[in-house]
């Protein structure tokens, strides 16, 4: 392999044939770049799909109730059904299906916000301290509600860095205090997503808000966390257990969609990773079929070359060479052409994709870019090694049909050949 006569003379046969060594070296570089564009663009719409996801849990599931619409154990159609403090009591009981559970009352009417001289209309969110990590929610300043506050039913409040800006311009809000419809509440933490309708939204206890605006026992919806898993099937099984326990408390029957709506996020998750899969399966498909058309045009030329040069093979033959010497000059070049040419395509995939990729940082970084479903388009270096990795051993099959036929050339034949 490192005989310096023997890379002397296969760089001479590739500069007696430049312009066919470039057209089988593009086809091998131009397989191997569009199998790293492809893989590239297929991260990058996951990554973006996985930044949609990001604002909340994964694993989240939302419920709401409604009218019922079917008869259950003779009572009529038509009733409203009720969530209250006690079904959130039911679902924070220990059951391995679930993990974080929040509440929520919805305020009557707009809530009026005021400080000083101050005002505005802005979304007001009650809620459990588990709202937190279950809708990754960001503290900027200050501390998210806690057990002592829905404990004592303290009239405290998390406003999002919007009503700050409206309400505080540049005065720090911690400490401070400002009425909701006439209400002193005490802001107690600020909150800062770019990009988010909570920037506008504020948090306050449910049960603080079920206590000042006569909201009783009564919640309006619940927010829960469930078990991760893997498909749907589990998913979905985990939904029915948890509408099937709230029919039966509230007596209507679990199929009446009506009755209580529900999602659950962690469906619609593992589908979109499921279909991104097959996308990303697919790409491969596409993307190694080109790459096996390049190779399969540097075995037709190994062929041609091995023709090309009968006689000499035949007279190397007669002078003693073995046929693993024979076998081992053309699979030199053969895996020579493939490498240089696939490494080649390969920094250029890569290079493209990461340029992009610097790109769309930057506007991300400018606030252009908030929304994009392209994220990151880049490839990874363990899927880069293993296209080299599959291009070499590609490379070696490419050259040794033709190396096993120059081989088994018999040095009469050889000589005779026209």
């Amino acid at each position: 392999m490192f005989d310096v006569d023997v890379w002397q003379e296969i760089f001479s046969t590739i500069k007696k044939n430049k312009l066919r060594t470039f057209l089988t070296g593009f086809s091998v570089a131009w397989g191997i770049f569009m199998l790293m564009i492809l893989l590239g663009s297929g991260n990058g719409l996951q990554n973006g799909v996985k930044e949609q996801f990001a604002s909340n849990s994964v694993n989240i599931m939302w419920m709401w109730t409604g009218n019922t619409s079917m008869p259950y154990e003779g009572l009529k159609e038509g009733r409203t059904i009720k969530f209250n403090n006690a079904d959130y009591a039911f679902l924070n009981e220990k059951n391995e299906n679930l993990e974080l559970v929040s509440s929520r009352y919805y305020l009557p009417g707009n809530i009026v916000y005021t400080y000083k001289n101050e005002y505005g209309s802005f979304e007001t969110s009650s809620c459990h301290p588990a709202l937190k990590e279950m809708e990754k929610i960001i503290i900027t300043s200050g501390r998210f509600i806690n057990d002592l506050d829905m404990n004592d039913f303290r009239k405290v409040i998390v406003i999002g860095d919007n009503v700050r800006l409206g309400l505080f311009k540049e005065e720090d809000p911690i400490g401070k205090y400002i009425k909701l419809n006439n209400v002193p509440f005490k802001v107690i933490g600020v909150t800062h997503d770019k990009g988010r309708n909570d920037e506008r939204t504020s948090y306050i206890p449910v049960s603080t808000a079920q206590r000042i605006f006569n909201g009783a026992d009564r919640v309006h919806t619940f927010a829960i966390t469930t078990k991760m898993v893997n498909t749907v099937e589990e998913a979905d099984s985990i939904s029915a257990k948890v509408r099937e326990g709230l029919a039966m408390r509230h007596k209507f029957n679990p199929k009446d969609k009506k009755a209580m709506g529900s999602f659950n996020m962690l469906t619609e998750y593992i589908r979109t990773m499921k279909i991104f899969q097959a996308i990303k399966i697919f790409v491969w498909i596409i993307g190694i079929g080109t790459l096996i058309a390049g190779i399969v045009g540097v075995s037709n030329i190994m062929l041609i070359l091995v023709k090309e040069r009968t006689r000499e093979i035949g007279i190397r033959k007669a002078l003693g060479a073995t046929p693993s010497s024979v076998i081992g000059l053309v699979l030199l070049e053969s895996i020579l052409i493939t490498t240089v040419a696939g490494y080649a395509g390969l920094l250029l995939g890569v290079g493209i994709m990461e340029g992009i990729n610097y790109g769309l940082e930057q506007a991300l970084a400018t606030g252009g870019s908030d929304g994009m479903f392209f994220r990151n388009p880049t490839v990874d270096f363990t899927t880069a090694i293993t296209s080299m990795v599959i291009l070499v051993v590609s490379g070696a099959l490419a050259g040794y049909l033709p190396a096993r036929k120059a081989a088994n050339v018999k040095p009469i034949e050889a000589l005779r050949d026209e």
